[in-house]
């Protein structure tokens, strides 16, 4: 899931313990993932064909894929988004390094989420389709008024998006290290590989937008299905059963310490960690579907009943991905060594060599082109997300109010470039830890939006100036929390997701904390502005748009969005 970065940067940054070099190319797995790569490849291309409108220069088109997908189409687009590379490399990742409270908790923080956005994203939806809103940017606007709140909300969608497509790059690298390439001191050797990656995403996403990956997570969800599904049933026979990797687990858990934290590793959460599972578990769920690429997906449903529909199936993805964490307490029974090609232990690492190391090169090779595929649905998404926000949000509200339609696609298609690039030079130049500790930041963040979308969905109590006055202290106090969650090891900053809570006592998810801090500042504001009768913004909406569904008739069909007057049929 999107949100789970922030909870498992710990349990992802490499181990430095020297070791042996892992081996040279592993041939045949990298064949059967080059395979499956040029497939996708094709179809995002061809992606430019499917249910091609008279044209694709608009965001309506290009960002949101006309707003016409089904519900099979959305189930595979949003599982292909929230699902993404970097949680299959990352939740069995925490479990086979730190235990259940790193790993399993993203469990029932899926079994949270959905019900909650049974419950609000209809809504958000509907009002989106009545006034062609795009961004979460746009709906806080149109509803409140205020330019400034609509930026706050912008800027901090697109500053936590940019670092998960960078992850997602990283994903990618894992899969082709253990495969044998994309290491040692050549750089055409090391880096090739992912150049071609980034420019063939970079091209296909350039031409087809939103319907590249909805095609593309045909392929990535069924072989991740295919994958997880037979790692389960087949590999803990060959490590001597269930009952045998839960006592290796069981060992490992409680004979060894977390080293940025000093605290014992956790095999089943116990009383002094119900509050950091329990609040990292509804912070994760409160923020996944306040990122721009979640809302992205989700506005290209065709109905809101489609993303009701979605929120009741979704929760399939929720096995799979307990199955998928069970495979890190796999890896620590069949004894499996992430060494990469630098020969240090990388936790990163930990499926993909498991895969190798247990399965036929064939099925490596699948598995690897199942993680690999599974990089390039959300990082697609993300960045035409992330180019809607500029665009939309900073360009038009801003520097060029006047911009047509042509021009928001244009300017949406070459930011979505821009996007990608900066990704890729943040993985080759900087340390990984980097990307993952902004990423960090970004979970806090975007949860501090949550007062601003969610709220207006149903209410204008909260006043504007109050919502921003919230945000910017949720921000403030989040991001210096985070900062002093040191490595007793290094004294680096960011080495955390979890502090102690103010009042309670316990440690808990720093983005709660700033979220609840957040609602109280918004909520007492409210009340001194309101009492000093401080101007109200100009609510663009009606109680019926939030109802209103596909075919009705006062939508525009060239909806221009909350900076300019949308004529009613």
């Amino acid at each position: 899931m999107t949100a789970l970065a922030p909870a498992l940067a710990p349990a992802l940054a490499p181990a430095l313990a020297p070791a042996a070099d892992t081996g040279g190319v592993n041939g045949v797995a990298l064949t059967v993932l080059i395979f499956f790569f040029v497939v996708v490849a094709g179809a995002g291309f061809w992606a430019a064909r499917w249910r091609r409108p008279e044209s694709m220069e608009s965001l309506e088109e290009w960002g949101l894929g006309g707003r016409s997908f089904g519900t099979w189409i959305t189930w595979f687009l949003l599982g292909g988004d929230l699902y993404t590379a970097y949680t299959f490399v990352a939740v069995p990742a925490a479990m086979w390094a730190f235990g259940a409270v790193n790993g399993f908790f993203a469990v029932p923080y899926t079994i949270v989420l959905y019900p909650i956005i049974f419950v609000f994203m209809s809504r958000l939806w509907s009002v989106s389709h009545r006034h062609g809103y795009v961004t979460p940017a746009d709906f806080v606007e149109g509803r409140s008024g205020s330019r400034v709140l609509s930026l706050a909300v912008a800027v901090t969608g697109f500053l936590a998006t940019m670092p998960y497509i960078a992850l997602q790059l990283v994903g990618i690298q894992a899969v082709l290290e253990v495969a044998g390439v994309g290491g040692g001191n050549n750089w055409v050797a090391k880096d090739l590989p992912l150049f071609i990656a980034f420019l063939v995403l970079a091209l296909y996403t350039y031409t087809s937008g939103l319907r590249a990956p909805a095609i593309i997570a045909f392929v990535k969800d069924i072989l991740i299905y295919l994958v997880i599904i037979v790692a389960v049933i087949y590999l803990p026979s060959k490590v001597g059963g269930w009952g045998h990797v839960f006592d290796s687990a069981k060992e490992k858990m409680t004979t060894t310490t977390n080293p940025a934290t000093g605290n014992p590793n956790v095999f089943i959460p116990g009383p002094k960690a119900y509050w950091a599972y329990g609040t990292l578990a509804l912070g994760s769920a409160l923020a996944l579907f306040m990122y721009p690429h979640s809302i992205t997906a989700t506005l290209s449903a065709k109905s809101r009943n489609t993303i009701r529909k979605n929120a009741s199936i979704l929760p399939a993805y929720s096995f799979l991905l307990g199955l998928l964490a069970l495979l890190g307490w796999v890896a620590i029974a069949a004894g499996t060594k992430p060494v990469g090609l630098d020969g240090k232990v990388n936790g990163q690492l930990v499926i993909p060599q498991l895969f190798e190391d247990m399965f036929p090169s064939w099925f490596a090779g699948v598995a690897f082109a199942a993680i690999a595929i599974g990089a390039l649905v959300p990082a697609a998404i993300m960045s035409i997300a992330a180019a809607n926000t500029f665009t939309r949000n900073i360009y038009k509200a801003w520097i060029k109010p006047d911009a047509t339609v042509q021009q928001e696609a244009k300017v949406s298609k070459l930011t979505s470039l821009v996007v990608k690039a900066f990704a890729l030079i943040f993985v080759l130049t900087l340390d990984k830890s980097n990307a993952i500790n902004f990423q960090l930041l970004g979970g806090i963040w975007i949860l501090q939006t949550f007062p601003a979308l969610v709220f207006y969905l149903y209410t204008r109590w909260f006043h504007r100036w109050a919502l921003l006055a919230g945000w910017a202290v949720g921000m403030v106090y989040g991001t210096l929390a985070a900062y002093n969650v040191t490595n007793k090891a290094t004294g680096a900053p960011f080495a955390g997701s979890v502090a102690n809570m103010p009042l309670i006592g316990q440690l808990g998810y720093i983005a709660v904390t700033a979220f609840a801090i957040n609602v109280v500042v918004a909520a007492i504001l409210t009340l001194v502005l309101r009492a000093a009768k401080a101007p109200e913004g100009e609510d663009a909406t009606i109680p019926a748009d939030y109802f209103a569904d596909a075919g009705d008739p006062r939508v525009e069909k060239l909806a221009v969005g909350p900076h300019e007057t949308t004529p009613s049929a």
